[in-house]
């Protein structure tokens, strides 16, 4: 019988569940080579942590890490129902709440290393925190893409920590009441990309579907995330903002250090801004974090659901 560590949090309605303590042996190599490890040796303990009976598809697990880099205060490898994450806007801002709330860390700034770069982190004396995310760019635009039921619909590709389709004209509603709806819209654009064989860069999934459309309240966008496990995000979404944010500076429709506020399908707000660096921009992401729950996970090998509900 194992007992796992964990410290539950939000971040504008998204949860992340940080693995504290008991998580698996993944060796000393970079956070890459430890995550291929985790997907390749342990992708049961990713399933007992976050999938049912013990979670949802909705929670992102943080398994906190040894950083190789001595100026980063953790290494952090985030995961979902389905698999693994390079980065996580929203599980950073939830990483450094829980930092904060064990007393480990104090109001100011602080590195975290993840599988695909160094992440800076800003604790404000307020609780909420600015995120400053890998370098995200555009990597194609007005990319066209056959959706069974609705022709052809055409987005951007970009990076953001993670690969995404952003699309602005796609007809659809942007309301709480009809996530049903955009998760079969978004998810049938996920099929059409994949049937189509459209990738980011050396042939990456393109596995997040982002809509826009008009905010409300003062927010420049609201969005509808799907994540790659067919959830969708209650958060804005902070690599997805990131990705945004690359289109938009791309397209010159928002200036270095101009403030973006994206709002998410439930209503809850990031603000955001960008300074470049080279042709690529770094994005600054601030939202708030709460802890909702600190306790234990019980493995219990004889539970036939122990390393919880896989998909096929």
């Amino acid at each position: 019988m194992q007992h796992i560590k964990i410290i539950d949090s939000h971040t504008a309605g998204e949860p992340t569940r940080v693995v504290l303590a008991s998580g698996p042996e993944l060796g000393g190599g970079s956070l890459r080579e430890r995550l291929t490890v985790f997907r390749q040796e342990y992708d049961a303990f990713r399933s007992a942590v976050v999938n049912e009976p013990r979670g949802s598809d909705v929670v992102v697990g943080a398994l906190l890490c040894p950083p190789t880099d001595p100026s980063c205060i953790t290494g952090v490898i985030f995961f979902n129902n389905v698999s693994y994450l390079g980065m996580c806007g929203h599980g950073t801002m939830g990483v450094v709440t829980t930092l904060a709330y064990l007393g480990t860390i104090d109001v100011g700034e602080h590195r975290i290393e993840t599988p695909v770069g160094v992440v800076t982190a800003r604790l404000h004396a307020d609780g909420r925190v600015t995120v400053h995310n890998v370098p995200s760019y555009r990597y194609a635009k007005d990319v066209c893409v056959d959706v069974v039921g609705h022709g052809r619909v055409s987005g951007d590709i970009a990076w953001g920590g993670n690969w995404f389709f952003l699309v602005e004209e796609h007809g659809q509603a942007l309301e709480f009441e009809r996530v049903d709806e955009l998760t079969d819209f978004t998810w049938h654009i996920r099929q059409g990309l994949e049937q189509a064989g459209v990738t980011g860069a050396a042939g990456a999934p393109v596995d997040h579907i982002e809509l826009f459309g008009l905010g409300t309240g003062g927010a420049h966008n609201r969005n509808f995330v799907l994540c790659p496990g067919k959830a969708y995000d209650r958060s804005p979404c902070g690599t997805g903002t990131s990705a945004k944010l690359a289109c938009l500076a791309a397209d010159g429709k928002l200036k270095p250090g101009e403030v973006w506020v994206q709002e998410s399908i439930i209503g809850s707000r990031f603000e955001a801004s960008y300074q470049w660096d080279g042709d690529r921009v770094v994005p600054a992401i601030t939202g708030t974090a709460f802890i909702t729950l600190e306790g234990n996970l019980i493995l219990d090998e004889r539970d036939p659901l122990c390393w919880g509900i896989r998909g096929a």
